[in-house]
């Protein structure tokens, strides 16, 4: 039997060039999708949103009413935890400025306790099925328990492994953008097939829909893994007991 532990940590290395543009564009997207998402949801009610097709609104305009009070909680924790996310990373801030690192921290870890509760309760309400209650399902688990683990080992004072486990954690939380632009690539993809074979729209839609449960986090782990190691932190590795 194998049990998960973190590879100890060497030494960190210095920022890689372009870091500065990599952050300025997780920036921008993160923050374009939480004022779009936010805004859209906030234009009008559930019922008067689906009868237009916004978004999820058809989704969950009829649930009960538990379902859409944790609809509304994950846009807005979510829509947070994305937009001070990426602060959390910025150097200057954590040397010079801990205290509001800390406050940050404080409230993303927050954000994200609420929002992934949340989002296990929407996966079971989902449009697509399995593939929605599995998919989503376990990037609420993930996304709450990559979290924790960031907001326990700086209570530890392990930084390096609060450090790692945030990265792990910020990359879920990323699935918001990382969703909508599968979501326009596989569209995109099926447009410019379905020209010749004369694809529905609605059709189209709901097969781009069914595979981005996992297209839209099981890649972004996979980046922030790679970030991980790069940066010499604390990896993830199965090693005998």
């Amino acid at each position: 039997m194998s049990v998960l532990t973190s590879r100890p940590p060497t030494v960190t290395g210095r920022p890689r060039r372009g870091s500065r543009f990599s952050w300025t564009v997780m920036l921008l997207l993160s923050v374009a999708i939480t004022g779009y998402s936010v805004g859209q949801y906030a234009a009008g009610s559930l019922q008067a949103l689906a009868a237009d097709k916004v978004g999820l609104a058809p989704t969950y305009a009829d649930r009960p009413f538990a379902v859409q009070v944790a609809f509304y909680v994950h846009i807005v924790t979510a829509g947070l935890a994305l937009a001070v996310g990426p602060f959390q990373f910025v150097r200057a801030i954590r040397r010079r400025f801990p205290r509001v690192h800390r406050w940050i921290g404080r409230g993303y870890v927050a954000a994200v306790g609420l929002g992934s509760v949340a989002a296990l309760v929407m996966s079971c309400f989902n449009s697509v099925a399995f593939a929605g209650f599995f998919g989503f399902g376990s990037l609420a688990v993930l996304w709450g328990w990559t979290t924790y683990r960031g907001y326990r080992a700086a209570r530890e004072g392990d930084f390096a492994a609060h450090e790692a486990w945030m990265i792990r954690s910020f990359a879920l939380t990323f699935a918001a953008p990382t969703l909508r632009l599968w979501f326009g690539v596989l569209m995109l993809v099926q447009v410019l097939a379905g020209r010749a074979a004369g694809g529905d729209v609605d059709q189209m839609v709901s097969q781009a829909y069914a595979a981005v449960p996992f297209l839209c986090w099981l890649p972004n782990l996979v980046v922030a893994e790679l970030m991980v190691r790069r940066r010499n932190l604390p990896g993830l590795r199965f090693v005998a007991p």
